[in-house]
């Protein structure tokens, strides 16, 4: 008797067509209209002194918006009112050279530097002042809102059919994709039928060893998946004991709410008028709950605006959490005065090193220099506190060896200023140029 082909192969071929087909008509059905070229800007007259904004936007493209957009993040930093945040003066050294002004020292050259990756930005000295001037401009306008779609029916703002016809395209898809499956199934049947009634024969294939055994029969393939598991697994066992003690991330809920972003953000309050102690003592410390009262005795409501805070807090519910600072204080808000029923707030400490590790505030906050920010992050736009950074041995012996102390006007270090100046040519200084890498400075 004959044998001929399996009929499963054919249908196998036929059905990888059909979702070929399908595959190919649902990207065509998705792909979105050609947008039609956006009109031409047109280029306001510049303010006398002010810069030209058309000019400027030819300079920023040519040689700012390879690392810059206006409104986002990219390699560097957006740039949409760059003017209100530095003065020119700053920016013409900046633009020109920037690796210059942070070798120099510069506060905010090194600041901008450190946020950024400790990346210098590419030095442009051909770019004349009135060139910058001119991208300053460009960089001041003000966002333009988003352009009204073309054809949308008046009075319908808001409307989205988007959702309709990705339906109607979806159920034309599945409605073509089951009619190909019982097309496949019809053919397949036909096919044994044919077959059968001209008395032929399915050639069958020899049934191959299942893997799982040709495997284990292989020692060599068993041998190296023994030790690359190992490896795997001593990898992964490292990195997670490695994170034992790491705490980065930490926000704990606190039994009074309180928000950096709306004190040191929104309000501009310093850090230091809260955590006075950080410039004096070894602990930056948790205020009093006194320091609090001295604004709110005449603050019993949230007063900003909701859109400026945390999206998932209402007006109602900062006004609660002052509340809850008036009965742990004691304060009569009716009668402004003291009731002497006092309660125990059980703050939820956030920022713990072992015993062993001796950290001292005020050595880095007034002697050195450091802003609270350096460890803490950008607490100003922290709506719940969490430790910012790792707080790991490493990440300390790092800054200790990357980070200049400022020295100028500072008479702790005036001395042994002068004799590293004189004897080795020093003019900037570490933490690890002055014995910050010893282990006795930091374990005790």
């Amino acid at each position: 008797m004959k044998k001929v082909g399996n009929p499963k192969s054919f249908s196998k071929t036929f059905f990888s067509l059909a979702l070929t087909l399908v595959f190919a008509f649902a990207v065509n059905a998705q792909e979105p209209a050609a947008a039609p070229a956006p009109a031409a800007d047109a280029a306001a007259a510049p303010a006398a002194g002010a810069g030209d904004p058309a000019k400027g936007k030819e300079l920023f493209n040519t040689n700012c918006a390879a690392c810059h957009k206006l409104d986002a993040k990219a390699t560097g930093p957006a740039l949409r009112g760059v003017g209100d945040k530095y003065d020119k003066e700053w920016l013409y050294k900046w633009i020109k050279n920037s690796a210059d002004l942070i070798k120099s020292g510069d506060a905010k050259a090194v600041k901008v530097y450190e946020e950024n990756g400790k990346v210098a930005m590419t030095a442009f000295p051909q770019l004349s002042n009135a060139d910058i001037d001119n991208i300053i401009a460009y960089t001041m306008q003000p966002k333009e809102e988003a352009a009204k779609p073309a054809g949308a029916v008046a009075g319908a703002e808001g409307v989205d059919n988007s959702g309709l016809s990705n339906s109607v395209i979806l159920g034309a898809l599945a409605l073509v994709l089951a009619v190909l499956v019982f097309m496949l199934f019809t053919v397949n049947k036909l096919l044994k039928n044919v077959i059968a009634s001209k008395g032929l024969e399915f050639e069958e294939k020899p049934k191959s060893l299942p893997i799982w055994k040709a495997f284990a029969q292989n020692q060599f393939l068993v041998l190296v998946s023994a030790i690359l598991f190992l490896l795997i697994s001593a990898y992964y066992m490292y990195g997670y004991f490695m994170q034992i003690g790491v705490d980065q991330g930490y926000e704990p809920i606190q039994p009074i709410h309180y928000s950096h972003k709306i004190h040191a953000g929104d309000n501009g309050i310093d850090c230091k008028y809260c955590h006075s102690s950080a410039r004096v003592s070894k602990n930056a410390g948790i205020p009093s709950l006194n320091v609090c009262m001295n604004c709110h005795k005449n603050i019993s409501e949230f007063q900003g605006d909701k859109d400026s805070t945390y999206v998932d807090y209402s007006k109602e519910f900062y006004t609660g959490e002052i509340k809850k600072l008036y009965d742990a204080v004691g304060w009569d808000p009716s009668t402004q005065k003291y009731t002497g029923k006092t309660k125990p707030v059980k703050w939820v400490r956030i920022h713990n090193l072992p015993d062993f590790v001796y950290f001292n505030h005020a050595q880095h906050v007034t002697v050195g220099g450091i802003e609270c920010q350096k460890c803490h992050g950008k607490v100003e736009t922290f709506e719940i506190m969490k430790q910012d950074q790792p707080l790991t041995m490493g990440w300390c012996v790092n800054c200790h060896r990357e980070t200049n102390v400022k020295v100028e006007d500072n008479g702790y270090y005036e001395k042994i200023h002068a004799q590293l100046s004189k004897k080795y040519g020093k003019t900037k200084l570490t933490a690890a140029d002055m014995g910050g890498l010893e282990c006795g400075k930091c374990h005790y």
